[in-house]
């Protein structure tokens, strides 16, 4: 694509993760001793960092707030390049999201809701995305109050502008209506497995892309990942399987979200799909093997990752 070069713009909460290690979740009403206890800029955070640290020109395009939450999450998107368009909000603090971390690597989340929540549609037109543009969309923006606005801003999007949808758990408890309303104007779907079945019935993640591209705008591109074992895209009517790089890993917070974050990022470069996936998938593969959610690699250091199975 020649002219200017192809943005990344995420619409989603920006967060503060308080992650918390345990040994495994009490019984409810019982306690857990945590051993040891971590702050991190979270959310739509870790896919912009994964995007900017794969050479994307980032954009958040959400609220945030004034306090020391809000403070965290400007400074570690400033820190990768990565530009906030709306102004912060006084008098209010971003949210914070509890993530008890097992030691089998499953996480449990809890959430408050601040700043971040408090959006218009001006919020995400401050980012002017332009055709060639992708605009990244959650499935958990679609609950109010962030819900109209955010539909308001998609409806008045150019053509040619890129729709990234990464529907998370909470997409498919949406009204059908409205799934139907943000699936019409979604020109990539990119989720795991389960979130995929879950809008499906179908299990196989191999098998899910097909179905979800009847739901989807003709020319749009579905892209189900199920960890270790890659990920399965659907373009033009033929689904392509796209092997991951199993590793052992010490803390998947975060794996899906620079999986979306290097994706995105490739497609912004202008690689074709299986190429984007390919090094999204051997991202999210390196991000595992360590700790934090914001932790995704750079791009020499996938490349470096690459070069080392030939």
């Amino acid at each position: 694509m020649s002219g200017p070069r192809r943005r990344v713009i995420h619409t989603a909460q920006a967060l503060v993760d308080e992650v918390l290690e345990v040994p495994g979740l009490p019984r409810r009403g019982q306690n857990v001793m945590a051993t040891s206890a971590r702050r991190y800029a979270g959310g739509a955070v870790n896919i912009l960092l994964a995007a900017a640290r794969s050479g994307a020109t980032c954009v958040h395009a959400g609220a945030h707030g004034t306090g020391p939450n809000g403070d965290l999450v400007r400074d570690a998107l400033v820190a990768e390049g990565v530009t906030l368009s709306s102004p912060r909000l006084r008098d209010l603090d971003t949210g914070v999201c509890v993530v008890l971390l097992e030691e089998s690597a499953e996480r449990t989340f809890v959430t408050t809701m601040g700043a971040e929540r408090c959006v218009t549609t001006q919020t995400f037109g401050s980012s002017h995305p332009e055709p060639g543009d992708l605009v990244c969309l959650s499935g958990y923006s679609l609950l109010p109050p962030v819900c109209d606005p955010l539909l308001a801003f998609l409806d008045g999007l150019a053509p040619g502008v890129e729709v990234v949808l990464d529907p998370g758990a909470a997409f498919s408890a949406l009204p059908e209506e409205l799934r139907a309303h943000v699936l019409a104007r979604t020109t990539v779907w990119t989720s795991n497995a389960e979130e995929a079945a879950a809008v499906t019935g179908v299990e196989a993640f191999q098998e899910a892309p097909a179905q979800l591209s009847a739901l989807l705008p003709e020319s749009a591109v579905a892209i189900v990942r199920d960890g270790a074992r890659g990920c399965a895209v659907r373009l033009g009517g033929r689904t392509a399987y796209v092997p991951g790089f199993p590793q052992e890993p010490v803390d998947t917070n975060g794996a899906g979200d620079c999986h979306t974050g290097v994706l995105v990022a490739c497609r912004a470069a202008g690689m074709d799909w299986a190429q984007a996936c390919r090094r999204a998938n051997a991202a999210a593969a390196v991000k595992v093997t360590r700790r934090g959610p914001a932790s995704a690699p750079t791009a020499p250091e996938i490349d470096d990752f690459l070069a080392a199975l030939t």
